[in-house]
């Protein structure tokens, strides 16, 4: 059993090494689930004398107005008999402090450290630990004294404070409350008892102890409450002598003090059949065996807390990436693997491991054969526009067989409205290409941790696709271009043609250009604007991917690679700028990790002692 309170004693020191003071954080906190004993009480209560008592040694600073300015998590370890006491601070791990004078001086110079030489307090804590044969195994929190009015030299929030301090501790369900009350006062005016019923109204958690016995006015005694009668608590009212002023003040050995107590509650006839469970001995093993009692219990229910929370904060760790490199091959293997994690997540959303890629096949299946239904070639194949460029084609000497200049003026004024649905095809894949770049940015989380260089990817990989469309619009455009250029002459060749080819010479040339022969022209070239359709529908969409998609998965990158080989130490350095939240916050969390492994490591020992 005894392992279990140095079990919690070592996760302490642990949680106040690494920052983890039970306070107010965005970090999970394990200080709040450990199990302590926080003792309570007013200023002039005797709270000091009761922690004295239960050491055996003078130890704790003295004087008037806020003494203890800086909660005190005191850990008792007994050692064997005839072993040298000593005490250690967690600030001072290698220090052994046999002189108890000097661990007083210590704790107010180690107070003033943190509140400087004002009176205010702080919610960080010291810790100190006291090996001696004469104690048991026991860990205290002493907390400031409660008052009433604030001194010379403290705010005037000093009170509230106080106040607020102590409640943050003692509210927690896992604290049990030490609640130091003087007998020589009306007890329902005790500042420990009020504030401890309520936080604590059904008195579960709370041990009464009743200072000051024998200084009580003559004629009155404690019994009432000390037998639970006048004010009834869960667990008995334990009722202690401290010394005297003037015995502090004479040095009395305080193991002398501890028989004198015995001899008092033993030899006054009032208190004589509670003598047994009197004093600051009866308290100590009684708070030690009882706080056993509840690190048992709550062990289970730590180990899991531990074990989900290091989970938790290994998952965060892991999102927010590793800490920068110091050096400049360092950044620059950094920048590199960021850029192909970019890189990647931008392929896998062509190759359909992602949602996007699919868009692009879009445009080709329904965009672009939509588009060129919508090419009006009945208007530019009406009657009176092909009357007017076969005339015009023929020039002062009409066509002698076939008007092949009409036709070809024909057929490559309807083609080159192709260029439309063409260049828009380019467009429209470049406009889905960028979506997925600033896709593929957001969902690289390493980008996320450096805001510079997240910018300069992006404006690099838009860049290198703005140059692969153009490469993109030009070769695109010159495929339309080329079927201007040169006709298919076979597919006019397996055309039906008329007995006298092409009409009878003996007819006049207006009759040459009456409506049926412009109808059977314009019939022509239509279909044959048609097959040149059907074929760009299918070598269009080849040519956007082999300049733009392709590319963009081979070579997205490249020009950046390239400048990053360039860059000095300071350029790099610009681009691993990180965001000092997430500096602070990666900071937090691994000292938190490091503190829940350290507990993890801490309770399986003791496991496995068992």
């Amino acid at each position: 059993m005894e392992n279990l309170i140095s079990l919690v004693n070592k996760i302490q020191r642990a949680c106040t090494a690494l920052g983890d003071h039970g306070d107010s954080s965005a970090l999970p906190t394990l200080w709040d689930s450990l199990p302590a004993i926080a003792v309570v009480g007013g200023q002039s209560s005797g709270k000091s004398s009761v922690l004295e008592s239960i050491v055996g040694k003078d130890f704790l600073p003295r004087g008037s107005g806020i003494v203890t300015r800086r909660p005190l998590v005191l850990q008792l370890q007994k050692i064997d008999e005839g072993a040298r006491e000593y005490a250690e601070f967690l600030h001072l791990p290698r220090k052994k402090f046999s002189n108890f004078a000097e661990v007083r001086q210590e704790i107010q110079d180690e107070t003033d450290r943190e509140t400087g030489r004002s009176k205010a307090i702080s919610s960080v804590p010291i810790h100190l630990s006291i090996y001696s044969p004469n104690v048991v195994n026991l860990t205290l929190v002493d907390l400031p004294g409660l008052t009433k009015v604030a001194v010379e030299g403290q705010s005037d929030s000093i009170v509230k404070d106080i106040e607020n301090m102590v409640r943050a501790y003692i509210e927690k369900p896992n604290c049990i409350i030490l609640a130091i009350s003087p007998a020589n006062q009306d007890l329902a005016t005790s500042d420990a008892i009020k504030i401890s019923r309520e936080v604590d109204p059904s008195g579960e958690r709370t041990f009464g102890v009743l200072t000051k016995i024998d200084l009580m006015d003559k004629g009155t005694d404690a019994v009432e409450i000390l037998e639970g009668k006048s004010f009834k608590l869960k667990y008995p009212w334990v009722g202690v002598v401290n010394r005297s002023q003037a015995d502090i003040n004479k040095n009395v050995d305080m193991i002398a003090a501890r028989r004198r107590e015995r001899e008092y509650f033993s030899n006054t006839t009032e208190y004589r059949h509670l003598a047994h469970k009197m004093g600051s001995e009866h308290l100590a093993k009684m708070l030690s065996k009882h706080l056993e009692h509840v690190i048992k219990s709550r062990i289970p229910g730590i180990q899991s807390l531990i074990n989900k929370t290091v989970s938790e904060l290994e998952s965060e760790l892991s999102r927010l990436g590793k800490p920068i490199a110091a050096d400049a091959g360092g950044k620059l293997y950094s920048i590199m693997e960021i850029c192909r994690l970019f890189d990647q997540i931008f392929k896998e959303h062509l190759d359909g491991v992602r949602a996007g890629g699919e868009k692009v096949y879009n445009v080709f299946d329904n965009q672009l054969p939509a588009a060129l239904k919508r090419l009006q070639f009945d208007k530019q194949l009406a009657m009176d526009n092909i009357r007017k460029l076969v005339t015009e084609a023929d020039g002062y000497q009409p066509h002698l067989i076939a008007p092949e200049q009409g036709y070809r003026r024909l057929i490559e004024s309807s083609i080159v409205s192709i260029r439309g649905p063409a260049e828009a095809s380019v467009d429209t894949v470049h406009a889905i290409l960028k979506d997925l770049v600033h896709k593929s940015v957001n969902e690289t989380v390493e980008l996320k941790q450096y805001p510079a260089l997240r910018v300069e990817v992006t404006n690099a990989a838009i860049e290198s696709l703005d140059k692969m469309k153009e490469g993109s619009k030009k070769a695109t455009l010159q495929l339309v271009d080329m079927e201007c250029s040169y006709l298919t002459v076979d597919f006019f060749r397996k055309l039906p043609q008329d007995v006298e080819k092409g009409g009878n010479p003996t007819h006049s040339i207006f009759d040459r250009y009456n409506d049926s022969y412009l109808r059977r022209i314009g019939s022509n070239v239509l279909s044959y604007v048609n097959m040149v359709c059907a074929g760009l529908r299918n070598s269009i969409p080849k040519s956007i991917v082999y300049c733009q998609v392709r590319e963009a998965k081979r070579s997205l990158l490249d020009h950046f690679f390239a400048e990053l080989g360039t860059m000095d130490m300071r350029r790099l350095s610009s681009l691993l700028n990180e965001d000092p939240a997430i500096m602070e916050r990666r900071s937090a969390i691994s000292k938190r990790l490091e503190l829940y492994r350290a507990a993890q490591s801490e309770i399986d020992a003791v496991a496995w002692s068992k």
